[in-house]
């Protein structure tokens, strides 16, 4: 994938703020501090085109950004994070919901699990949500660079048995080393039907 330009377009709450639906769309979800921001700069190759923060549970809306004018990368607020108000709590559920539901130009949902954490019951809800829609899940492990590699098929174990996916549907990923870069674009890559010329993940961002 040839990133060329990445450019915010706006945040949302509901269908009546979302951008107009003309390009696809890859969403991007995870608990707090799962490393979903890290990700996606990764991926197009910015250093902060979404913002990290130290603080789990600062995004709270649906922010859509536009990828060489062709697709849309869209970052879904986190989830599960203990301090985060109740009310914020009880509207991510409705939010996501909905967005899942209603976005007819959404082609996959990129899901991200910490590799030292086991999935918790909001995860298994956003699978669940994912399932009942239709919608392909692209299923990633994230801080690998937290582990030795002896540890991992130990720490993915739990992961595995929790999801009920296939090993072999996730990607490891970190963030510091930038492994997985590739394999998660080629996923990425096949649910929007993108040509496979553009393979493999190359970039022509300004850092």
């Amino acid at each position: 994938m040839i990133i060329k330009s990445t450019v915010f377009v706006k945040s949302a709450t509901q269908p009546s703020n979302y951008p107009e639906g003309l390009l696809p769309e890859v969403a991007f979800a995870g608990r707090s501090n799962v490393g979903k921001s890290s990700l996606i700069n990764v991926l197009v190759n910015r250093r902060a085109l979404v913002r990290t923060s130290s603080t789990p549970g600062r995004t709270q809306l649906l922010n859509f950004f536009d990828v060489n004018g062709t697709f849309s990368l869209v970052d879904l607020p986190g989830y599960g994070f203990a301090q985060v108000p109740l009310a914020v709590k009880k509207n991510w559920g409705p939010m996501v919901r909905t967005y899942l539901e209603k976005r007819t130009t959404l082609k996959a949902v990129v899901v991200l699990f910490d590799v030292r954490r086991v999935p918790r019951e909001e995860d298994l809800q956003l699978l669940d949500w994912l399932e009942e829609f239709g919608i392909p899940t692209i299923p990633v492990v994230t801080k690998i660079d937290k582990i030795s590699r002896g540890e991992r098929a130990r720490q993915i174990k739990p992961i595995l048995e929790t999801t009920g996916l296939p090993r072999d549907a996730f990607s490891l990923f970190s963030a510091h080393s930038r492994e997985g870069r590739d394999s998660v674009w080629e996923r990425i890559e096949v649910a929007l039907e993108l040509n496979s010329s553009d393979s493999p993940a190359e970039t022509e961002a300004e850092l």
